[in-house]
């Protein structure tokens, strides 16, 4: 699971360059929106390059092809796979269109006798979009799905506003799936680069209905974007007193027990040693901790 997606627009190389350093948990190197057309074999030209200077990454990468509607997709996909990617983010999906992606994936790994399988984070942001979440999330190799609200309210013809009302029914049904087939459920991003107050209050609301993680179009967003989405230290407190307690009730052959006057069973320790777990993954804890 990660926290973070950072866009890094593909046509420009010293962002590209410090890709690894933004401190964002996944980056999507971005053929699609941020590319004008005068410039897109520049940008896939720079993207291939950079991939195969990098030896190995800290970080998961990944690429925004153009749509499957427009004449760049296959120049993208045939630039740019290989083994120095994570996986494909396709805009504005469908599920006719993730087939038809697949198609052209296993040819492209079987031709370059490729040793990753690319995995795939549709972006919803369309009506009929929405109408397939469940689908499209149950497809094969789909890793998680990312919202798109800007070209999805364009679609619904409803106005964007910083309080998101609007999207509460998009953002829980991707979380509903993405939960159900155990997948990320990536918030749609947050386009005040200058409003930290905003961004904290978006991803606090994202969080609450159940999307673990949010893309970001400025580095700058990295950070807060974290600190809301990782266990808080509170969390990670009550976490280990849980797992201590639970250790004990073992122990004294216990299914249930009582802690601060609350009765825990197996689905509050499940939630307790993901927490920590998630706590070890961002190094909240030592990674030997019990």
């Amino acid at each position: 699971m990660i926290r973070s997606m950072l866009f890094i627009p593909g046509n420009n190389p010293a962002m590209l360059q410090n890709a690894d350093i933004f401190g964002a948990d996944a980056v999507i190197l971005d053929l699609e929106d941020a590319v004008s057309p005068q410039e897109k074999d520049a940008a896939r030209a720079l993207v291939k390059a950079y991939l195969e200077s990098v030896s190995h990454q800290a970080i998961k990468v990944y690429i925004r092809i153009n749509g499957l509607d427009t004449e760049f997709y296959e120049r993208d996909l045939h630039s740019v796979v290989s083994d120095q990617i994570d996986g494909i983010v396709l805009p504005k999906a469908r599920v006719g269109d993730i087939e038809k992606l697949l198609t052209i994936l296993y040819k492209i790994e079987s031709e370059t006798h490729m040793k990753k399988t690319m995995g795939i984070i549709p972006i919803v942001e369309s009506a009929k979009s929405v109408l397939e979440i469940e689908k499209l999330a149950a497809l094969s190799r789909i890793q998680g799905m990312l919202l798109g609200a800007e070209d999805l309210s364009a679609d619904m013809e409803f106005e964007r506003t910083k309080i998101g009302t609007e999207i509460d029914y998009p953002r829980a049904k991707l979380a509903f799936a993405c939960k159900a087939y155990k997948i990320d459920a990536i918030d749609t991003p947050f386009t005040d680069t200058n409003d930290v107050n905003g961004l904290i209050a978006d991803c606090q609301k994202a969080l609450n209905l159940g999307l673990n993680a949010k893309a970001a179009i400025h580095p700058n967003q990295i950070e807060t974007i974290h600190d809301v989405f990782s266990p808080s230290p509170k969390r990670i407190e009550w976490a280990q007193r849980v797992l201590l307690a639970a250790k004990k009730a073992n122990e004294q052959g216990l299914g249930v027990f009582s802690l601060d006057g609350k009765m825990i069973d197996k689905p509050i320790i499940e939630r307790a040693t993901k927490i920590i777990d998630a706590a070890k993954k961002y190094r909240l804890l030592p990674v030997d901790h019990a």
